[in-house]
């Protein structure tokens, strides 16, 4: 089994690669949604805004998928099964360090007003890496 920390694996987090994170949904069917992804000690890191449908899931119901593909190729991919813990500490500062990473901006240009942002760090507990050509 791969680790978040085996290079091939690391490469993936470290690029602005997008992730899909699939949640579980109150009645039990699964929620999915594309968002930035980032790696930070041996974790990896997602970050939205409170009330949203995929933060309130986790909430609720810690257990986490993450795929993250490479830009350009699909086959190359690591997918993440863990467990996300939530907090609003440091989410602000979180967000601006993705905006930097994915578009180039120091801060986060799509701030709502009244927003408060939260990021998960998510334990993984089986990683899966596939590169195909």
């Amino acid at each position: 089994m791969a680790t978040i920390q085996d290079p091939e694996v690391r490469e993936l987090l470290e690029k602005p690669n997008y992730a899909v994170v699939s949640t579980h949904n109150r009645d039990g069917s699964i929620h999915s949604t594309i968002t930035w992804v980032a790696a930070e000690d041996g974790n990896v890191t997602v970050n939205s805004a409170v009330g949203r449908l995929w933060p309130t899931n986790l909430e609720r119901d810690p257990r986490v998928n993450v795929l993250v593909q490479e830009g350009g190729n699909p086959y190359h991919f690591v997918e993440i099964r863990g467990e996300a813990q939530g907090t609003t500490d440091g989410a602000d500062e979180h967000i601006d360090q993705l905006s930097k990473k994915f578009i180039g901006q120091d801060q986060y240009p799509y701030r709502q007003p009244q927003e408060q942002r939260i990021k998960f760090l998510i334990t993984p507990h089986h990683v899966r890496y596939v590169k195909q050509s």
